[in-house]
């Protein structure tokens, strides 16, 4: 006997709108169950949509360009309830990442984007001049014009309203702006808050060249990262770590370990002297609100890892770290590494991070300046140790020393906080029997 099953969008961990970018089925095909039927993307990942059921397809409700959100239909299969297992609901899985936990992020650090702020929108994010004389023949209420006002938008910029008459609402200049923001309706050249933009070049008078799509993830942390730049005043602060002890120590403990166990990275021993810091300097776990008047003090602490995927920046958060051993951060890690190659980490799982760590460790570097993933005050960076020759005040010895940067949001944290809190951080790696106190 067959019957008619559902495939619907599952938990995607709260997004409210997912861009469907490619349909993989349509009706008349049979399909397995688990098999790859679309592919979703979020402002944080591209995912595939297995299929929840097998059997034939009857109706495809979907179509590349559309917005999905979780419980949304996405095709009816004709399924043989006898052959047929039960439908099981599956995660969407994140699409072609690799995640490396100590590679760096690209573009520097960072960042999961986060909603604009309404000065933000006013300034940075569209600064588009206004030309009152330009509205004289825009049909629009007073309302409407002073609401656009208030945006920095153009009124004359809008080509038509869905008024009557071609009238433009407050819902058209509401759709302008996120057209502009999104970065489908400007010159990405074009300068923010008034800065001149980058001249636009024809490349290919000078040779050939290849345009390449970026994808969406790439353009919406290049729009985050941007807007953090221009909103926030950023510090970053460097410093070097002894850490031949805590190495020897690592390499001792894997030594231990089976051959199936998970091995300990340094990472899990930065992570847990970066938690006892946020311990004692309590305003890197923290947020300014949005207001800028309060210091948002958060009492839980979740490490966000960046990692560098073929589609883009991702940043896996790791949760109550305080509460777990490094063994058992090793195999959280290693948990998320393998959820992600297996195409199924959900946007759920990179959320909520207290202060993110943006490691270069696997490729090398001696420093560099990582953002800040606003709304947090600060990133840690990490770049590969090395041994060096160090004066102990009678000769010189050779020990392994780790570069760290420090970059935080100076409205929140000024330098003599910012230098105690590095210097912390060095107390504890370099002798990680601190860590027991």
């Amino acid at each position: 006997m067959a019957e008619v099953i559902e495939i619907k969008v599952p938990d995607v961990g709260g997004v409210a709108s997912i861009d469907v970018v490619e349909v993989l089925i349509k009706p008349g095909d049979t399909v397995a169950l688990e098999q790859t039927i679309a592919t979703l993307e979020t402002d944080k990942a591209s995912m595939d949509l297995p299929a929840s059921a097998g059997g034939i397809v009857q109706q495809v409700h979907i179509k590349s360009g559309d917005k999905v959100s979780e419980g949304s239909l996405v095709a009816t299969v004709l399924v043989d309830s006898v052959d047929s297992p039960q439908p099981k609901p599956e995660a969407p899985a994140q699409k072609q990442v690799d995640p490396v936990p100590v590679k760096a992020e690209q573009p520097a650090p960072a960042s999961i984007p986060e909603p604009a702020k309404p000065d933000t929108v006013k300034t940075s994010a569209i600064s588009l001049p206004i030309d009152l004389s330009s509205t004289a023949t825009t049909h629009a209420s007073p309302s409407v014009r002073l609401f656009a006002r208030e945006l920095g938008v153009d009124i004359a910029k809008i080509p038509t309203g869905n008024g009557r008459k071609g009238r433009i609402l407050k819902d058209d200049v509401k759709n302008f702006v996120k057209h502009i923001m999104s970065g489908d309706g400007q010159n990405n050249n074009q300068g923010n808050a008034g800065i001149p933009g980058i001249p636009t070049i024809d490349f290919s008078q000078f040779g050939e060249i290849e345009t390449q799509k970026l994808s969406k993830i790439k353009k919406l942390t290049g729009q985050n990262l941007t807007r953090v730049w221009l909103n926030l005043p950023m510090v970053t602060y460097h410093e070097e770590v002894d850490i031949t002890e805590m190495e020897a120590f690592r390499i001792a403990l894997n030594a231990e370990k089976g051959k199936d166990e998970i091995k300990i990275t340094g990472l899990m021993f930065i992570i847990k002297a970066l938690i006892a810091a946020m311990k004692q300097f309590p305003s890197f776990n923290a947020s300014l609100s949005a207001d800028g008047e309060n210091l948002i003090l958060k009492k839980y602490y979740n490490i966000g890892i960046a990692v560098d995927t073929p589609n883009g920046l991702v940043v896996p958060v790791l949760r109550n770290v305080d509460g777990k051993s490094i063994n058992q951060l090793a195999i959280e890690l290693a948990e998320k590494s393998d959820k992600a190659r297996q195409g199924k980490l959900m946007p759920g799982d990179m959320q909520g991070a207290c202060l993110t760590i943006s490691s270069l460790g696997g490729i090398g570097g001696t420093a560099f300046t990582p953002i800040v993933n606003a709304p947090e005050v600060a990133i840690l960076g990490v770049t590969r140790a090395k041994m060096q020759p160090v004066w102990n005040g009678k000769e010189f010895i050779p020990r392994l020393m780790l570069p760290l940067d420090l970059t935080y949001d100076h409205r929140v944290i000024d330098g003599a906080e910012g230098a105690r809190f590095m210097a912390f951080i060095k107390q504890n790696l370099s002798d990680i029997r601190r860590l027991l106190l």
